[in-house]
C-alpha cells in the first residue's frame, strides 16, 4: 500500500474527532486514575477508590503502522499544513496552543511522543488527531470553549487518540478489506468544500457496510480517548469538570451545525449517555478551582477580532464593553484594538492600547500590539523603541521576534535583522520563517550563497526535501562565499539527498 493511501486513511482518522462521533457505551465506564508520572510536579497519589484500568497500549508489532511509519505520515501532513491557506499562520495563537498542548502531553503516560498542534480556520466546533502526534484544532472550537479547562479537555482527548495509537490499531483490525471504501469517503470529504456535487457522487461509491464497521470501531476509540484524556487533564492541573461542560457546549453547538460537507460526515450530536459517563467519572475526582490564563482570553479575543468584517467585530466589542458583558475586560479592549487596527482606525486603536497600558498587567501580546500600531503609523523610531523594550521583557516571544526582524528589513537594516534572528534562532530551531527572514536579509546584502542556503533550510523545515535540495544546489553553485561556507553547503546538500533517498525507500517498503 502506497504512503499516499495510508495518508488518506490517516485523514479519515483525523475526523474521528472529539466533536465527531456519538459514543455508544456498552457498559458504564469505570472510574479511572491519575497515571503515575515520573518526575512531574503535578503528579499525585492514586486515590484508593479509583481503579487503575487504563487500556493497554498494545503490541506495536501487531499493528500495521510502526511508530516510524506514523512519523513519516506526520511529515507528509505537516508539509501540507505549512502551505495550507486553511491553516492559521499566527505565531501567538499557535504558540499558545502548542504550550497548552505540551503541558498536557507532559502529563500523559507516553512522555516520549512529540506533539505538533496547529489551528484551522474553520467555524465548526472540531478538533482531530493524526499519526505522529499531529493535532489540529478549529478556531470555532477555541471560541466555543468558555473556560481554559474546556479547551484543555479537548486537547487531552486528542492526545489520548495519539498515545493509544488508534490509527494503527484500526488498520490492524480492518486490514485491507475496507481501504477502498475509507479512501472514497475521505476523498469525498476533501473535495466537498470546493465541489459538493462531486462529493455526493464519490460518496455513492462507498460501501455502507464498510462505513458502519469503521464508525463502530471508532466509537470504541472515543470512549478510550475520553478516559485517557480525563486523566491527562487532571494530572496537568486543570479542572476535570471542563470535559463534561464542554460536552454540553458541543451538544448544544453542533446539533444544527452548518457546512458544505455531506450531512453524515458532519459532526454528530453527542448523546446523553456519553456525557453521563464522563460526568459520573469526574464526581469521584477532587474539585479544583482553576483560573483561566490571560493568554486564553487574549487568544480568543484575537480570533474574534479577525473574524468576518472588521466593523462588525468593533461593534460587538464596543457593545460588550458598554454593557459590561464579558468575563475578562482586558481581552475585550485588546480585541477592540485589534479590530480597529484591522480597519486602519489608528486613533481608535491607540486609545485602546493606552487603556491596556494603564489597566492590564505586562503581557507580550499587548506589547506586540503596541509595536504593530507604531509600525502602522509609520513611526519607525517609536516602533524600534517599543520592540526593543518588549523584547527585553519577553525575550522568547516569537511574534515579537518576527515583528522586530521584519521592522529591520523594512527600514533597510538587514545586518540587524540577521543578528537578531541568529540570536533567537536556537529558541525555535525548527521554525522555517526565521530562515525566510534570513534569506530576505542576505538577498538585500547580495549574498547569494547564504540566501539560497537559508531558503533551503526553510524548505527543509517545511518537510519539502526536493525544494530544499534545489535551493542548496543553487547555493553550491553560487560564485560568492568562501571555502568554509561552500564546504558547509556541500555537506548539507549530501545530507538532504541521503534523507530524500531514505524517504523513497520508506515509500517502497510501505508500498
Amino acid at each position: 500500500m502506497k504512503l499516499k493511501h495510508i495518508l488518506i486513511i490517516a485523514l479519515l482518522a483525523a475526523n474521528v474527532a472529539f466533536a465527531e462521533n456519538t459514543a455508544q457505551s456498552e457498559s458504564p465506564l469505570l472510574a479511572t486514575e491519575k497515571p503515575s508520572l515520573s518526575g512531574k510536579p503535578l503528579s499525585t497519589k492514586i486515590p484508593a477508590n479509583i481503579e487503575n484500568n487504563l487500556p493497554d497500549l498494545g503490541d506495536v508489532s501487531q499493528t500495521v503502522l510502526t511508530p516510524q511509519d506514523e512519523q513519516r505520515i506526520a511529515e507528509q501532513i505537516l508539509r501540507q499544513v505549512a502551505v495550507s491557506d486553511e491553516v492559521l499562520q499566527d505565531a501567538e495563537v499557535t504558540d499558545y496552543l502548542q504550550s497548552l498542548g505540551n503541558r498536557l502531553a507532559s502529563a500523559s503516560a507516553d512522555t516520549r511522543q512529540k506533539f505538533t498542534f496547529f489551528v484551522v480556520r474553520d467555524k465548526s466546533i472540531n478538533a482531530f488527531a493524526m499519526p505522529g502526534g499531529v493535532i489540529g484544532v478549529h478556531t470555532g472550537l477555541m471560541l466555543a470553549s468558555n473556560r481554559e479547562s474546556e479547551l484543555a479537555s479537548v486537547l487531552g482527548h486528542e492526545i489520548g487518540h495519539v498515545t493509544q495509537r488508534h490509527l494503527a490499531r484500526m488498520l490492524a483490525k480492518q486490514k485491507t478489506d475496507t481501504f477502498k471504501n475509507i479512501g472514497s469517503m475521505v476523498l469525498a470529504l476533501l473535495v466537498s468544500r470546493a465541489n459538493p456535487e462531486l462529493a455526493t457522487g464519490a460518496l455513492a461509491t462507498a460501501s455502507a457496510s464498510g462505513v458502519q464497521r469503521q464508525l463502530d470501531y471508532t466509537r470504541e476509540h472515543e470512549r478510550e480517548a475520553d478516559r485517557v484524556g480525563l486523566n491527562v487533564l487532571d494530572a496537568a492541573g486543570f479542572d476535570v469538570r471542563g470535559m463534561p461542560a464542554f460536552f454540553t457546549t458541543l451538544q448544544r453547538g453542533t446539533r444544527f451545525a452548518e457546512g458544505s460537507a455531506p450531512s453524515f460526515l458532519r459532526t454528530h450530536p453527542l448523546n446523553a449517555e456519553r456525557i453521563a459517563d464522563v460526568s459520573n467519572r469526574v464526581e469521584t475526582m477532587p474539585y479544583k478551582q482553576v483560573v483561566d490564563s490571560l493568554e486564553f482570553s487574549l487568544v480568543r479575543a484575537k480570533l474574534r477580532a479577525g473574524d468576518d468584517l472588521a466593523q462588525a467585530a468593533i461593534d460587538q466589542f464596543e457593545e460588550n464593553i458598554k454593557e459590561r458583558r464579558f468575563t475578562n475586560e482586558i481581552s475585550e479592549h485588546y480585541g477592540l484594538a485589534l479590530a480597529m487596527l484591522r480597519k486602519n482606525d489608528l486613533a481608535g486603536a491607540s486609545a485602546q492600547v493606552k487603556w491596556l497600558k494603564i489597566n492590564a498587567p505586562k503581557n507580550a501580546f499587548i506589547e506586540n500590539l503596541a509595536a504593530r500600531l507604531e509600525v502602522s503609523k509609520n513611526n519607525l523610531q517609536a516602533a524600534a523603541s517599543q520592540y526593543a523594550k518588549a523584547i527585553a521583557q519577553f525575550p522568547n516571544h516569537r511574534s515579537l521576534i518576527y515583528g522586530y526582524a521584519e521592522h529591520y528589513l523594512a527600514s533597510n537594516q538587514p545586518d540587524k535583522a540577521i543578528q537578531l534572528v541568529q540570536q533567537k534562532q536556537s529558541l525555535y530551531p525548527d521554525d522555517p520563517y526565521f530562515y525566510d527572514i534570513l534569506a530576505k536579509a542576505y538577498n538585500a546584502k547580495n549574498k547569494n550563497l547564504q540566501r539560497f542556503q537559508a531558503q533551503a533550510e526553510s524548505y527543509y523545515r517545511k518537510y519539502n526535501l526536493k525544494k530544499a535540495i534545489e535551493q542548496m544546489e543553487f547555493a553550491s553553485k553560487a560564485k560568492d562565499g568562501n571555502f568554509y561556507e561552500h564546504s558547509i553547503v556541500d555537506a548539507r546538500l549530501k545530507e538532504f539527498k541521503r534523507l530524500l533517498e531514505n524517504e523513497k525507500l520508506a515509500d517502497e517498503r510501505l508500498g
